[in-house]
């Protein structure tokens, strides 16, 4: 479990409550919470946002997109300096025992996107045709990612702009009705509270989420970008100290070192 995002969703929760909850003159007043509890605005605000969404998206697709929130808490087992030594591996096979030596390492590799590469390569496919294929898939890969991400953006924006409607609502329904003193609370309630339910919605739960989904898309990117030119350079018969170091070039100058640190570890094994 990924629990930067379940440990921030949380704190902005409480802080939330606290600042609802918190009276400098009594203390804490949980009775306060009340206050801020309005059925009239939760059914405009969301209500209104994700029925919007539904209206500009395919069932199937908005249901994916529900669904992709999911992946915020799951936490992805990409280890940029052991995919890199596990390239080098394959290099240094393919270098002592020819290509088709990587078709039995393919079967032992867990990665669908490395796997299908390498066999590409072991059939002898035009290197233009291998770097086509996989940046291909690349990009249908990144399209979907940036589907899901562009769900998040669009619920994002729809808060505001129903917190927005309600807060015109609730101001009609009370400018209307100024000649019943009683009828003026209720209303700039649904006025109020819809523009914080709006903006709860956008700033608490679609903007870390879009965010995420960015962060992990771009880190599933970085990696398959990798392995293309890896697999590339395995095609291409060059040296592997070459490829190590065209591969590192990926990597932060401070992941570099980790990077040396695993193979050095798995010379040690050997």
């Amino acid at each position: 479990m990924d629990l930067a995002s379940v440990i921030g969703l949380v704190l902005c929760f409480i802080l939330v409550v606290f600042g609802i909850v918190f009276d400098k003159n009594s203390g804490v007043v949980f009775a306060n919470l009340l206050n801020f509890a309005d059925v009239p605005s939760v059914l405009i605000t969301f209500g209104g946002s994700f029925s919007c969404i539904l209206a500009s998206y395919t069932m199937s697709d908005y249901f994916a997109g529900l669904k992709s929130m999911g992946l915020v808490f799951k936490t992805t087992q990409m280890n940029l300096s052991e995919i890199i030594q596990k390239i080098i591996d394959l290099s240094n096979v393919a270098r002592k025992e020819g290509l088709l030596s990587l078709e039995e390492a393919a079967g032992e590799i867990d990665d669908p996107f490395l796997q299908k590469g390498i066999l590409l390569v072991v059939d002898g496919t035009d290197p233009e045709l291998v770097r086509a294929i996989m940046e291909t898939e690349l990009v249908s890969v990144e399209g979907r990612h940036k589907s899901k991400i562009g769900f998040w953006e669009d619920l994002g924006a729809m808060g505001p702009a129903w917190g927005m409607i309600g807060t015109l609502i609730g101001l009609v329904n009370m400018l209307k009705t100024l000649d019943d003193p009683s009828s003026i609370g209720p209303n700039m309630a649904v006025a109020l509270l819809t523009t914080l339910y709006g903006s709860l919605l956008a700033n608490w739960i679609c903007a870390p989420v879009a965010g995420k989904l960015k962060s992990k898309n771009a880190d599933e990117m970085m990696v398959k970008e990798i392995e293309i030119e890896g697999l590339l350079s395995i095609q291409a018969g060059e040296n592997p100290r070459v490829i190590e170091e065209k591969l590192k070039s990926f990597l932060a100058p401070r992941d570099r070192k980790g990077a040396e640190e695993v193979e050095g570890g798995g010379e040690a094994d050997g």
